[in-house]
């Protein structure tokens, strides 16, 4: 018999994605999670940094925190999480911490992603490895991140022109 061969399922990458799209329009960067177990989601989140003035408001752990208050339970080695892009060292560890089963991101992170960019947090000798699937629906999830940036670009540099035109003041 055939072994049953693993495929992210583009519904919850769909949803990391919208996630995202809330993230950016609150003016953070969009970037969006969700926790999976047995085919529901029982967790979300999406970057908060900015709004909560927060460093550790990332999707990843507010989508974490969120599956283990609605399973009570900080093992989450049944559940797979897909997010927008590559997880940071941070969001690494509390992927290792929780024992999340599948990591399933979108955009790879050159700056920061610690799953294959930058480095590779998992194949160090921890306790847990979980399976990790990188580049799924890449092109959406990197176009996120791309026309955000682009629009702060672009916000910035009106700024700056706005305040050279000003007449200087006596």
């Amino acid at each position: 018999m055939a072994e049953k061969r693993y495929l992210p399922n583009h519904r919850y990458m769909n949803e990391a994605i919208a996630l995202a799209k809330e993230a950016g329009a609150s003016g953070d960067i969009p970037v969006g999670a969700v926790v999976v177990k047995d085919g529901s989601i029982v967790g979300r989140g999406f970057n908060r940094r900015e709004r909560d003035k927060s460093a550790v408001s990332h999707a990843e752990i507010l989508a974490i925190e969120e599956a283990c208050r609605a399973l009570g339970d900080w093992h989450l080695d049944s559940c797979e999480l897909y997010v927008t892009l590559e997880p940071c060292p941070m969001c690494a560890g509390a992927i290792l911490n929780s024992r999340i089963a599948k990591v399933i991101f979108g955009a790879y992170d050159p700056k920061a992603g610690s799953l294959k960019s930058v480095t590779e947090l998992f194949s160090l000798p921890y306790n847990h490895r979980p399976e990790i699937w990188g580049g799924v629906m890449e092109e959406e999830c990197r176009a996120l991140l791309e026309d955000f940036f682009r629009a702060l670009r672009e916000d910035e540099s009106a700024a700056k022109k706005e305040k050279a035109a000003e007449p200087a003041e006596r």
